[in-house]
């Protein structure tokens, strides 16, 4: 079995990573300068408990406020209530120890023989064994709506060259509804349901060290409002791509918004068939979603993260497709966006970041399974 180091794991997750998972649980997090608060889905399901769960990033402890016997632990502690709660599973410790490695797509430091190591075909995607069951058909999440009058105060006029050199034309931005927003120097990102409803409000942060500290992407406060959303429980971009996927028959998974607006600048609005997940996983909910539209092929696009073929940082990603792939591949086909011989894209970039040629060369070499 594979074996994990509890301090080294924990060290490996980043603040972002913490947020996403808080996401995933449905806590819907918000980032504050000590780390992030969360609702009380340490001991009750989303959407029912109160902002009463702070996750301190200088101690990687969270700290339940209310209704927690010992209101203090760290995320092993905190995925074995919340699988308890929401899953009706009771993990022992190490199972949970397990399940975050699994989910954060992290290398064990020592691993059973049998487990066999990466081969240069990629047949490993083929044998990972299952992380956890996926259960199709729960119930879909109806999110939280905004008034859209939020939109007007932003503006749509300024031309946003951070966005422009990136490769986004003032189309998609226009059609996306994208602005900026001067009181607090960020492009504003509104986020929409599958059915065109108006759940978050997201920012990407321009200045460097705040971007730095608490994260370059994340919701807007204004006026005492967090227009946030949990958002393991949407895809952004599904309500436009919609119309589109039966057509085409397949749905292109990103981790970024900004990577959805690039392909719609390469390939047009009327040939949009990019979503975002937000993160480096697709929850059970996203996939849900994706399945309500019918695809043939769900086409998994994430960022390039590793430096070298074989690093470790290559190695956790390769287990992360394995994952997807075990955990979903048994209900549709599923194929990956991956610069396997490291000459396409540069470190930290989406498919999409080195522009239109690029991103068919991967898409026309994908690994399909």
């Amino acid at each position: 079995m594979p074996y994990y180091d509890k301090d080294k794991l924990k060290a490996a997750l980043t603040l972002e990573d913490y947020f996403n998972l808080l996401t995933l649980f449905g806590g819907e997090p918000q980032y504050m300068p000590f780390g992030i608060v969360s609702s009380t889905i340490c001991h009750n399901p989303p959407g029912t408990g109160s902002r009463k769960l702070y996750y301190y990033k200088n101690s990687n402890l969270f700290h339940c406020f209310t209704g927690c016997e010992d209101p203090s632990f760290d995320i092993y502690i905190l995925v074995q209530k919340v699988m308890s709660i929401q899953k009706g599973r009771n993990l022992s410790w190490g199972e949970a120890l397990q399940w975050v490695a699994g989910w954060k797509g992290y290398a064990p430091d020592v691993a059973d023989q049998a487990l066999g190591g990466f081969t240069e075909d990629w047949l490993v995607f083929q044998n990972y064994e299952r992380i956890n069951d996926i259960t199709l058909n729960v119930p879909r999440k109806t999110l939280k709506a905004y008034p859209t009058d939020i939109l007007y105060r932003f503006n749509y006029d300024v031309k946003i060259r951070p966005w422009l050199n990136d490769g986004i034309n003032e189309e998609a931005m226009a059609f996306a509804d994208i602005g900026y927003f001067a009181g607090q120097e960020c492009i504003t990102i509104p986020h929409w349901d599958v059915d065109n409803r108006f759940v978050g409000l997201r920012g990407r942060f321009l200045i460097r060290e705040d971007a730095e500290q608490y994260g370059k992407y994340r919701p807007l406060k204004i006026n005492g409002v967090w227009y946030t959303h949990p958002l393991g429980f949407n895809l952004y971009g599904l309500n436009w791509a919609k119309a589109n996927i039966p057509k085409f028959k397949k749905v292109i998974v990103f981790e970024g918004e900004k990577s959805v607006l690039q392909y719609m600048s390469y390939f047009g609005t009327d040939n949009e068939i990019a979503v975002a997940c937000c993160g480096s996983s697709i929850s059970e909910h996203q996939f849900q979603l994706l399945m309500e539209q019918h695809p043939a092929e769900i086409v998994v696009a994430f960022d390039k993260d590793f430096e070298k073929i074989g690093d470790d940082v290559f190695a956790k990603q390769v287990k992360n497709c394995k994952r997807l792939n075990e955990k979903y591949g048994s209900y549709v086909q599923l194929s990956f966006l991956f610069d396997k011989t490291n000459s396409v894209l540069p470190l930290k970039a989406s498919p999409t970041d080195a522009g239109k040629d690029a991103f068919l060369k991967l898409f026309k070499e994908r690994i399909i399974l």
